[in-house]
């Protein structure tokens, strides 16, 4: 195993990954590039494709449900999250449309933000998906297309959750009234307390004002120290006590992008405290929730008690799938090609893959665990291990999965995604991410090298690109909390 294990060593090549093994699309000529041995026609061709899919998406939310938080294609009707919309899809397509060119989407998504979109509401949010999707949306946005009005929102926005973060222990709460202020829900998960950092970072990083970052670090450097005594995180854990509730470890949703936000944070940041918890979790995954005792020749990643290391369940999912990219971000292609050729295996296995699997029989894992909800994971994936090791192979399997989602889960009039990845059934929703995450990685596995520059971005959980590069004024603290 090429593992890193000196934390130096860590440190000078994540910093050599992110300038040169993830840099496919720099105006920089990349060796990757010359071997890959894809004709231009080709992607030029899968180009166009892509975005001929989002944009009819695109177009079954303007037609169907504009105003909107996402569209239902079949029925022809849209749907909130919440009492009242927050524009979930305009926010979460437009770093998308940017990457695309797509002009003409740009203008109307823009036309919807500025004029309908505003935060005073007088209802409870889930701060972690908020944060994502619209902070980071908003972020990335005017990171990309300078728009003043953009940040306007996000800095009007993140003030408005602040609150969740006045806890005892300094672990947020998961809920806030954006009008009042109040927060809610006893009880959180490793994934509401650090998946959020990158946003709070940046907009820290574009205000000048600390703040942000430094309550936002508070409770994952609580969290962290509530640790368990393999390393590794639980499942649920209550804000107010610091006790946790469930003890049972694993990478999949309610913990997945704590882990990613470590690695990227210090990506992003250079704060070496993130590099160290970082560095900590990641061998207590590998030591105890990586499993190849299954089929030879493959990797899964399973559960496991986090105080004992006690193997718990052999479940593997969609959203574990994105551990792949802190593989690849760590230099550990070893690891990254062993965990692909199951990940490979479990999207294949019914043509398209399904929430959550028993990887011992490849059924799946509970009752009801059939479904497809168009979840990116898998694409971002294979799209990190076909850069990080510019191995065709993982591009041809990048472009069958995008044919996979054209063959089952195109409608007449849209996308949808499926009940049951057996019988194909369709389920009458497209939620905001298809637009930002699963076709933006689509896109980029066909793109020109002068599309995006990964050298200068780190893509957040919701796949917005976050710039890493910084004005030399910059004065704030962003370690202010050890």
């Amino acid at each position: 195993m090429n593992t890193i294990k000196n934390q130096s060593i860590f440190t000078t090549t994540c910093i050599a990954l992110a300038f040169l093994i993830l840099l496919p699309f720099t105006s920089i000529a990349s060796p990757l590039k010359k071997r890959d041995g894809i004709s231009k026609k080709e992607k030029k061709e899968y180009q166009e494709r892509v975005k001929t899919a989002f944009k009819k998406g695109w177009r079954a939310y303007m037609n169907y449900a504009k105003g909107l938080d996402a569209v239902n294609p079949i029925s022809e009707k849209g749907h909130n999250w919440y009492k009242e919309s927050l524009l979930m899809t305009p926010v979460d397509a437009f770093s998308t449309m940017y990457l695309m060119g797509l002009d003409d989407e740009m203008a109307e998504a823009k036309e919807l933000i500025f004029s309908e979109l505003e935060f005073d509401k007088d209802f409870e949010v889930q701060q972690f998906e908020i944060a994502i999707r619209i902070l980071g949306g908003l972020l990335s946005s005017y990171q990309l297309d300078g728009d003043q009005r953009f940040l306007d929102l996000a800095i009007d926005l993140a003030d408005r959750m602040l609150p969740v973060f006045d806890s005892p222990t300094g672990i947020p709460y998961r809920l806030v009234n954006l009008k009042t202020g109040a927060v809610g829900g006893q009880g959180t998960n490793p994934c509401e307390v650090g998946s959020m950092l990158l946003e709070y970072g940046v907009l820290s990083k574009l205000t000048g004002d600390p703040k942000y970052y430094d309550l936002c670090k508070r409770g994952v450097k609580a969290l962290y120290d509530r640790r368990g005594e393999t390393g590794l995180q639980g499942s649920w854990i209550d804000q107010d006590t610091g006790k946790w509730e469930d003890t049972r470890a694993h990478i999949s949703g309610g913990i997945d992008a704590y882990y990613e936000y470590l690695l990227k944070g210090y990506l992003l940041f250079g704060d070496e405290d993130l590099l160290e918890w970082y560095t900590v979790s990641r061998d207590a995954v590998n030591k105890y929730l990586v499993d190849t005792t299954s089929v030879e020749g493959e990797m899964w990643v399973g559960w496991a008690d986090m105080n004992s290391g006690e193997r718990i369940m052999t479940r593997f999912g969609a959203l574990d799938c994105f551990w792949n990219l802190c593989n690849v971000l760590d230099g550990d292609l070893e690891r990254a090609e062993g965990l692909q050729a199951s990940i490979n295996k479990m999207w294949f296995a019914n043509g398209i893959e399904p929430e959550a699997i028993n990887y011992t029989t490849m059924q799946p894992y509970y009752e009801g665990a059939e479904y497809y909800m168009m979840r990116p994971e898998a694409i971002e994936s294979t799209y990190y291990v076909w850069r990080g090791t510019g191995n065709k192979k993982y591009y041809e399997q990048g472009k069958k999965m995008f044919e996979s989602i054209e063959k089952y889960c195109q409608v007449e009039n849209g996308y949808v995604q499926l009940r049951d990845v057996k019988t194909k059934e369709k389920w009458d929703t497209l939620e905001s991410f298809f637009f930002a995450e699963t076709m933006k990685y689509c896109y980029l596995f066909f793109a020109d090298t002068e599309t995006f520059d990964l050298e200068k971005y780190v893509l957040n959980t919701e796949a917005h690109p976050l710039k890493n590069t910084w004005d030399k004024d910059w004065k704030g603290n962003l370690n202010g909390v050890k």
